[in-house]
């Protein structure tokens, strides 16, 4: 907790200082002013009472009185909008580190494991409200032990009992809002599954990829009742804690005024007994109401605070998550893969999903990797392009361990179309250029990728061309709604984004051409021939017709090697190559087709 409250006091001197330097000197001279207030107003009452005063001190003492009542608040202002600059400036740095350290993750560990997005779910929470909330406290305190500092020493002054006896309601009330504080941390971390899963219904329910299914299954009662039956669960934990930090506040504010009851009792005692002066009174009268005043405001907000405190530990442990992948330093070139004895499951406890794979990739060559669903094909992939590495064996780069390749080099020298490709509500361009960041403004490479892809014609003629926004949900600067594309024509953008890596040594095609007819594949596989000559390439499809021409194909089973060679080599060994294509085979098999 000590660590979690230095970082996030430090944020907004580190996010703006000069600004959060003149909000802690305004603070204090905000927590000061109610105290020079009252002292003045004792001294006005007492030489009025008294008889003494001339009109001119009479006058001056009551000037005097209001400006540090006006100063006071114009501070108090003047602060609050310093402190709203502060907390913004301090929202923009913490959400920045968050997902600046999100996207700089080098492997895919940590975005594919539960609890790590449990995490982080707290930590965005905290990203969102900790900045502020700890700044505003943090002013709130410092205004606070300013106003109580000074107004001790009236306590003192006019009965010193007082003053033991309110911080001792001080003391008990921060350790009891300082425990309402971790119980509802506590229920935040017990309950973000819940929580996210709520999310993750509520994002279904908009999410236009998942419309068509909701409204023809009828999932949108389902989905709808699964969430509110979430938010239920968290609401009630949440009030369950927040319920009993009421009853403690409540039981505590009634032993505060009890005290102050008590306090004022003898000081008009002794104003009658004339021992003190009306003087005394009124500025024990001040003390008090500003003493209960910050105290207040100090508890409030310290639950607040607290929970934040605690919450954000979670922000400084996903900016501290390690890297999942080590980098190298050595440059690869343009040579064989080799896989030996390669190994890996997803987890340590789970089943083996590549088991003792050896394999060789010739540089220039075509290789076609064939396989049924779940035989370790995409994770073969995710294994080349060092998403992960295997728990077991070595893949190496023209005889390099990939390990000891420098990481962002090797991922530039890989061009991909995943089987599980991204459609990105951005326009027709952005989604093809950023296959190539730095050309991504590049419209000639851009149209020349298409081109090759053979989507160029496709992509001229929608509304603003190359310029149009992808998306049903998304619109252009200009207010004007984007467009979609089907999905064969989706998966044309998507090769085309490949395509922008023109200086790829591997590229690796996993299932590029599913959405198409037969048409279209078949010219893209022949536009992809000549466009990738001498390149090495990966093809993956379960369309073995159209590895038929690779150089090498491999047949994946169960997570192992089970056969290597050409189309006939493999026919004429009748193993599970074979048995698949005769199965497609057949399919197409008709009398009236000579």
């Amino acid at each position: 907790m000590i660590r979690n409250a230095l970082a996030a006091l430090a944020l907004p001197f580190r996010a703006t200082p000069l600004v959060a330097g003149v909000t802690l000197a305004l603070t204090v001279f905000a927590g000061a002013a109610p105290a020079g207030g009252a002292w003045l107003t004792m001294l006005l009452v007492d030489s009025l009472t008294s008889g003494t005063a001339s009109p001119g001190r009479a006058a001056f003492l009551a000037v005097a009185s209001a400006l540090a009542g006006g100063l006071a608040i114009a501070l108090l202002y003047l602060g609050g909008h310093l402190g709203e600059v502060v907390q913004q400036r301090v929202a923009v740095t913490v959400e920045s580190r968050l997902f600046q350290r999100i996207a700089t993750l080098p492997g895919l560990r940590q975005l594919e494991d539960p609890a790590f997005h449990d995490r982080l779910r707290l930590a965005e929470q905290a990203a969102q409200e900790a900045p502020g909330t700890i700044s505003q406290f943090t002013q709130e305190v410092v205004r606070s032990v300013v106003l109580l500092a000074s107004f001790a020493g009236a306590l003192l002054v006019v009965w010193p009992p007082m003053t033991l006896l309110l911080l001792a309601s001080v003391v008990t009330a921060v350790f009891a809002r300082l425990a309402t504080a971790r119980r509802e941390a506590a229920t935040e971390e017990a309950w973000v599954a819940t929580d996210r899963r709520r999310l993750f219904y509520r994002a279904l329910l908009t999410d236009v990829r998942a419309a068509k299914e909701i409204r023809l299954f009828g999932l949108g009662g389902l989905l709808h009742s699964r969430m509110v039956s979430s938010l239920e669960t968290v609401s009630g934990a949440r009030l369950a804690a927040a319920r009993r930090g009421t009853l403690v506040q409540s039981g505590l504010a009634l032993l505060g005024a009890v005290v102050a009851g008590a306090g004022t009792v003898v000081v008009a005692v002794n104003v009658v007994s004339g021992r003190s002066s009306v003087g005394d009174l009124v500025l024990f009268l001040g003390a008090v109401a500003g003493v209960q005043t910050g105290l207040s405001g100090v508890v409030l907000q310290l639950g607040e605070a607290g929970r934040a405190v605690r919450l954000f530990g979670h922000y400084l442990d996903v900016l501290d998550t390690r890297d999942d992948l080590a980098s190298g330093r050595e440059t690869p070139a343009a040579a064989a893969i080799e896989l030996r004895d390669v190994w890996f499951r997803y987890a340590e406890d789970g089943p083996w999903v590549l088991r003792g794979v050896n394999l060789t990739i010739p540089a220039g060559a075509a290789v076609g990797l064939v396989g049924v669903n779940g035989a370790g094909k995409s994770t073969l992939v995710k294994l080349l392009c060092r998403f992960y590495d295997p728990q077991r064996g070595t893949i190496t780069w023209g005889g390099t361990d990939i390990r000891s390749l420098d990481l962002a080099e090797l991922r530039r020298r890989i061009g991909v179309v995943f089987q599980e490709f991204m459609a990105y509500d951005l326009t027709a361009a952005e989604n093809i250029g950023i296959g190539q960041v730095s050309s991504r403004d590049d419209r000639a490479q851009i149209v020349a990728a298409a081109s090759v892809a053979q989507i160029s014609g496709v992509l001229e003629a929608l509304p603003d061309g190359y310029d149009t926004v992808l998306s049903r949900t998304h619109a252009d600067s200009d207010e004007r709604t984007g467009v979609t594309l089907s999905g064969g024509q989706w998966q044309r953008v998507a090769l085309a984004r490949c395509l922008m890596r023109t200086d790829a040594s591997l590229m690796i095609l996993d299932e590029p051409t599913s959405g198409l007819d037969a048409e279209g594949e078949h010219r893209v596989h022949d536009t992809l021939r000549l466009h990738a000559e001498g390149r090495t390439r990966l093809l993956i499809s379960h369309r073995l017709s159209a590895l038929r021409g690779a150089d090498l194909i491999v047949t994946l089973v169960a997570g192992q090697i089970s056969e290597c060679g050409s189309h006939d080599e493999l026919m004429d060994a009748d193993g599970e190559y074979a048995r698949l294509f005769r199965l497609q085979a057949n399919g197409y098999q008709d009398a009236r087709v000579g």
